[in-house]
């Protein structure tokens, strides 16, 4: 009985890993080959279609960063050329107000200088006007204290025009030596 068993035993084992059964073959070439053709009519267009979706949205991102990063290149661009026009604007600004500034200064000088010949000026006449008035004055006097001293001189008083005016032309002789 026990060799009964052990040759059941051993028709009916367990087949090992390398072992190859025709059936399940055919069954698994069938399953495959059916599994195949299910998802090539119904997953592959769906998942073809959702790659190329996503290809597409790839596609326009990437045209979008190059449109956006032209448009930033030319927007970078027009800004260093208004920053440089400003520059030159601001300098230009500057050498006209410093042109300004100067030729203010030329003129405050100029202007100075004239008042300043206009006081000389004024204070010279003063002057002249002072010691011509002092020396008709000293004259006036001189030609009083001469009449007062001659009248002493002379016993009587000169007070006739023709004395004053004989003294006075003697002193403007004396001044013209």
């Amino acid at each position: 009985m026990r060799a009964l068993i052990l040759t059941s035993l051993q028709e009916h084992a367990a087949p090992g890993p390398l072992t190859v059964e025709p059936g399940l073959m055919i069954w698994t070439v069938a399953v495959f080959l059916l599994l195949l053709l299910i998802l090539k009519r119904f997953a592959y267009p769906g998942l073809l279609g959702a790659v190329e979706a996503r290809e597409r949205a790839l596609q326009q991102q990437l045209d979008e960063a190059e449109r956006n990063r032209a448009e930033s290149a030319a927007l970078l661009a027009e800004h260093k050329q208004l920053l440089a026009e400003a520059r030159t604007q601001a300098h230009g600004l500057l050498m006209e107000a410093r042109t300004s500034a100067e030729k203010e200064r030329a003129l405050a000088m100029e202007k100075t200088q004239q008042e300043q010949q206009q006081l000389l000026e004024r204070a010279r006449r003063d002057i002249v006007g002072e010691r011509d008035r002092a020396i008709t004055e000293l004259r006036r006097e001189a030609v009083e204290l001469s009449l007062a001293a001659a009248s002493k001189l002379i016993g009587e008083r000169l007070t006739s025009d023709t004395d004053r005016k004989l003294v006075q032309e003697y002193l403007a002789g004396l001044d013209s030596r």
